[in-house]
């Protein structure tokens, strides 16, 4: 038996080596239906008993993938869009070799300065996920603006700016170094 069965939705092939399963014993939890391959490296637990969340799919088909753009809107509260997808960044240089059915995940291809900045692990459990911060976010939709949609994007805005916790300054700083400052700055100049 798995050791983490019932509280981990996706298991990778170095973790079951890690618990002692050789890989004959792995092809054996495959063939009784414990767990189904997802990718050359991943598998889902088919004996899990805790939450869904599409995130935590994305974090197994996407491996180096952040959670982004209304995605991230959404999980922030910034947004009452609801997305017919998850929206997962990667590295313009990686590829994907695999996407499920079911939940959807839409690919945006970053350059690597935009990946690396504002990445936050969430745990959840023995799950996790990737997804930017809130300012990151923030910045990714506004200049990212014409792909989300205008009315999105000052939906976004304002619901951040209404926030007691909102940092502007990280906000500012984020937009320099992905240089959009000029669109962040009239954004915010229009709305405040």
């Amino acid at each position: 038996m798995i050791d983490v069965s019932e509280n981990k939705k996706f298991i990778s092939t170095a973790e079951l080596r890690n618990f002692g399963y050789s890989y004959y014993k792995i092809g054996k939890l495959e063939k009784t239906g414990m767990i189904k391959r997802v990718n050359r490296t991943t598998y889902e637990n088919l004996k899990y008993q805790g939450d869904e969340n599409d995130f935590f799919s994305a974090e197994a088909f996407v491996p180096d993938g952040v959670i982004c753009l209304m995605s991230a809107a959404r999980y922030y509260g910034l947004t009452e869009f609801l997305p017919d997808a998850v929206d997962v960044a990667i590295d313009r240089k990686k590829k994907v070799s695999t996407l499920p059915d079911w939940p959807e995940i839409r690919i945006y291809y970053f350059d690597p300065v935009r990946m690396e900045i504002g990445v936050r692990e969430v745990r959840e459990g023995a799950n996790r996920f990737h997804i930017f911060d809130i300012e990151k976010t923030v910045a990714d939709v506004i200049y990212y603006r014409n792909k989300v949609g205008i009315e999105e994007t000052a939906e976004v805005l304002k619901n951040y700016l209404g926030r007691k916790d909102r940092k502007i300054d990280r906000l500012y700083d984020y937009a320099t170094k992905l240089r959009c400052e000029k669109i962040v700055r009239t954004y915010l100049e229009v709305l405040i």
